[in-house]
């Protein structure tokens, strides 16, 4: 359901929507001064547009954190002010930014030369007796991106971790504009590199909306099997990473092992190891489809190195109870993906917002928000994933959305982190609107909070258990 609301609308149309359940999934800022607000709950949609006359408009950070921090970054990216917000500092915006200058606009011109007009982001004093700083980053020794994390510490315990992200503001979503859709996809492919099977069909799903093609059952079941490849490598590379994080280093290298065996095996399927080109805009193009055989083999396999790190003294102590995220804070918080499923929220795409016959599938929760939490429910899920490949090659059921031309559409998918979402706009045939939500947007607040009361030591372990995007989140 699409609605055109006015301004003053907002706040009590958003506030009935989140009490029917709904969440609030993406929030797009314009040109034009037009806000679009998704709200989404299992199987249901509702976007409402809402005019500007004035560069302002109703803060809904009472009622929504997620959405206090999209009106945050909207600020910041295209000068438009949300209204008694409860914490109205910048997001995004870097200090060498120029007063008045702001990215987005069709008219903000080239980017700015460094300087300080605004001085230094504005972290809290640390005080008390024996409290002291740890910053960390933003450059980091490896290949990801920057961040910067400040540790307020009293001995080893972390009183308060402010993290710091946004180093680099690559325009990603501007320079879709003015493109065709065939020709964002490859933009779509690398908003997170480790993601571009997830992220480029969620940003195929929209344009499809968008321009009413119907995409054949077979070809949606085949890019369903794509995204559980893509599920499958990356959690056994972070269920290695997490045991060599506590110095079990040969489980990590035989997950390396397994690692390899698949990204060879996404090669045979779609010609790239990191399953870029398959998925296209009304279809799928594989090379061929994997071998049950074959799969059924790396599920034992790492049913065995997962059941030898649970079944180790030290990797046990390590991971029981080390940052707890509560079910409620991880619901407050509005995280997504495996960080909530381990906080005991039962919330997949795969089943609440399906795009092709994934049949009945159990969604892996748990409880107790810890570590150990966080790497069941990916060894879970990395079983609940090759039985869903063998269904999906099995099935013959008809299963497809329909097309139903509108120029703007929506692209909903259960990444291995957790949902993605794409909207686009589109006239006369080429793009003049992309927003994207990684799920790294709505987890990254979760890991201060989980790190409250762990200790320094355990950071690395902890920020590998989430294991959140940097690039995804730095658009």
């Amino acid at each position: 359901m699409t609605a055109q609301i006015e301004v003053g609308e907002l706040p009590a149309r958003a506030a009935d929507l989140l009490a029917r359940g709904y969440r609030v999934a993406l929030m797009a800022a314009h040109d034009d001064k037009r806000l679009v607000y998704l709200f989404t709950r299992p199987h249901h949609r509702t976007e409402l547009h809402v005019r500007l006359s004035a560069p302002e408009f109703p803060s809904l950070a009472a009622l929504s954190f997620p959405a206090g921090r999209f009106e945050r970054e909207i600020r910041d990216l295209y000068g438009l002010t949300p209204l008694d917000h409860p914490l109205p500092r910048r997001l995004v915006r870097h200090h060498h930014w120029p007063r008045g200058w702001y990215p987005m606009l069709a008219h903000a011109g080239p980017p700015p030369a460094f300087g300080d007009p605004e001085g230094p982001y504005p972290f809290g004093d640390v005080a008390g007796d024996g409290v002291y700083e740890i910053p960390v980053g933003p450059v980091h020794a490896g290949m990801i991106e920057p961040g910067h994390f400040r540790f307020s510490v009293v001995g080893e315990t972390i009183l308060k971790l402010k993290a710091r992200l946004w180093f680099v503001h690559k325009g990603i979503e501007k320079l879709f504009l003015g493109r065709r859709p065939e020709d964002g996809l490859e933009l779509a492919e690398r908003v997170s590199g480790d993601t571009s099977a997830g992220h480029a069909l969620a940003y195929c799903l929209a344009v499809e909306e968008a321009t009413g093609i119907a995409v054949d059952p077979d070809a949606q079941r085949a890019r369903a099997v794509i995204l559980e490849l893509e599920r499958l490598y990356n959690h056994v590379t972070d269920l290695g990473a997490l045991c060599n994080d506590v110095a079990h280093g040969i489980l990590n290298a035989h997950c390396g092992r397994v690692r390899e065996r698949l990204l060879r095996l996404n090669a045979e399927v779609t010609g790239h190891r990191l399953l870029r080109g398959a998925i296209t805009p009304g279809g799928v193009h594989p090379v061929s489809l994997p071998a049950m055989t074959t799969l059924r083999e790396i599920g034992a396999d790492l049913a065995e190195i997962t059941g030898l790190a649970l079944g180790h003294g030290v990797v046990a102590d390590r991971f029981t109870g080390t940052a707890v995220l509560s079910r409620r804070a991880a619901a407050d918080l509005g995280t997504l993906g495996y960080v909530a499923r381990a906080s005991g929220l039962d919330t997949d795409a795969r089943r609440d917002h399906p795009f092709a016959d994934v049949g009945p599938f159990q969604v892996s929760t748990r409880t107790s928000g810890d570590v150990m939490a966080r790497f069941q429910v990916r060894a879970d899920e990395v079983a609940t994933s090759i039985d869903l490949i063998e269904h999906l090659l099995g099935s013959t059921q008809d299963w497809s959305l329909p097309g139903a031309h509108r120029d703007s559409g929506v692209g909903i998918v259960e990444g291995w982190r957790g949902t993605i979402v794409h909207r686009v706009e589109l006239s006369s045939g080429r793009l003049t609107r992309v927003k994207i939500v990684d799920p790294s947007f709505f987890n990254w607040p979760a890991l201060p909070v989980a790190l409250d009361g762990a200790i320094v030591p355990d950071f690395p372990l902890v920020n590998k258990s989430f294991n959140l995007s940097y690039a995804a989140n730095d658009l």
